[in-house]
């Protein structure tokens, strides 16, 4: 057995949950997905209560997503526009 099979043996079930919840928080901010990332990162918070890394990382998902969420809100009145724009000059 490789070294690192031997320390998981070892770990809880909360610590793998844990740190199975912050490698997925990781790889879905990666592939910017923040709002799955911000699930894995609230579920790592119940394996691990007050977690300041999981903490942290939970609320800078919540600004990205704030954020994204403010792009939509200041783009989507232009594609209504232009989606009306073109029904108008297609009638």
């Amino acid at each position: 057995m490789a070294p690192q099979e031997t320390q998981e043996e070892n770990l809880s079930h909360e610590e793998i949950m844990y740190r199975y919840h912050i490698q997925r928080g990781s790889d879905f901010t990666k592939i910017e997905l923040f709002l799955s990332a911000r699930n894995n990162y609230q579920m790592a918070l119940k394996y691990n209560p007050g977690d300041p890394f999981s903490t942290e990382k939970f609320a800078a998902c919540n600004e990205q997503i704030r954020k994204d969420r403010k792009k939509v809100l200041i783009i989507l009145p232009f594609v209504f526009a232009l989606i009306a724009l073109v029904i108008f000059l297609n009638l």
